[in-house]
């Protein structure tokens, strides 16, 4: 086959084709449109880069079609072509987002976009699905506005900071009750909310989880509570690396209870070893803090189980 059919085949069968013709299915809560979680029992493959990308989770492997084919059925390109080409008419069944694809022109910086944004106030739409849909107490949310942590975003959204070493905000996670992804042009490293000077750090995978452990916890004194926003960047573990170096440091590792959350845990744990720090695994009842949250409150669990209200 020549180069040009090669690309040309490449260009027309996704990532998702293959994936479901092999018994992967979406995992439509942990997905975005730009990173697709497809699970097969305990084997996780997030489909980027518009279906044309893939890695997995738990390894580095990663490519194009090609080397998924390889990866999952084994054998040599031969083989992976033969499987591609049996895929030219397969039509997968990709997520109907409800959110309407953006089309933007970003001609803003991150900085400008993010002070454009309101903070939070009682009753608003963001202060609403935080306190109600996220079962937030109010004072962790009025803690949150107040250091400047999140911001108002569209449609009821929330817009949770990333910022550098230096508290520069240079990306954001963004949450809301149809909607989940990261800033067009932003770059993740780590979303703090808690004392700057702590030496406990404890990271989870999302700042909604932060903030929600930190709620279980009543805010401990010494703790940082920082989110990762789901991924793993260069930079998330540069600013890792710098925390766990601090004397007297205590990683905890309070990723999700599932194999992406034990993945990232065993990350942590290694770069603990690395830093000669200490290390904890903390995990939660449920798959995440936030569904542990809501747990607790309802059960009565909490010590601020009063309503929330505006603050």
């Amino acid at each position: 086959m020549e180069k040009a059919d090669i690309e040309a085949l490449r260009a027309r069968v996704g990532c998702a084709a293959l994936l479901e013709h092999e018994g992967f299915a979406i995992d439509l809560k942990e997905s975005t449109r730009r990173a697709i979680k497809f699970r097969r029992k305990d084997t996780i493959i997030i489909v980027i880069h518009d279906d044309k990308g893939w890695f997995d989770a738990r390894s580095d492997a990663k490519g194009d079609v090609f080397a998924l084919a390889s990866y999952l059925l084994g054998g040599g390109f031969s083989e992976a072509l033969a499987a591609v080409c049996g895929l030219v008419t397969y039509q997968p069944t990709l997520p109907a987002w409800e959110r309407p694809e953006r089309v933007l022109t970003i001609t803003a910086t991150i900085m400008e976009r993010w002070q454009h944004r309101k903070r939070p106030w009682g009753a608003s739409a963001t202060w609403t699905y935080l306190t109600q849909h996220r079962a937030l107490p109010w004072h962790i949310v009025r803690k949150a506005i107040d250091a400047d942590l999140i911001r108002e975003g569209p449609y009821g959204s929330m817009w949770a900071k990333h910022v550098d070493g230096a508290g520069h905000v240079i990306g954001w996670e963004e949450r809301g009750p149809d909607w989940r992804g990261f800033s067009t042009g932003g770059a993740k490293q780590l979303f703090r909310f808690g004392a700057r000077s702590a030496r406990r750090i404890c990271v989870t995978e999302a700042a909604i989880d932060a903030m929600s452990l930190a709620a279980i916890e009543e805010v401990r004194r010494d703790t940082l509570y920082v989110s990762t926003g789901g991924g793993w960047s260069p930079l998330t573990a540069e600013a890792l690396e710098t925390l766990a170096s601090q004397r007297n440091t205590q990683l905890v590792a309070a990723t999700d209870n599932n194999v992406q959350g034990e993945v990232f845990a065993d990350r942590i744990r290694q770069m603990a070893d690395s830093a000669g720090c200490d290390f904890t695994r903390l995990k939660p009842r449920t798959e995440d803090w936030n569904e542990e949250l809501k747990e607790r409150r309802e059960k009565g669990e909490l010590p601020h189980t009063r309503a929330a209200h505006q603050g």
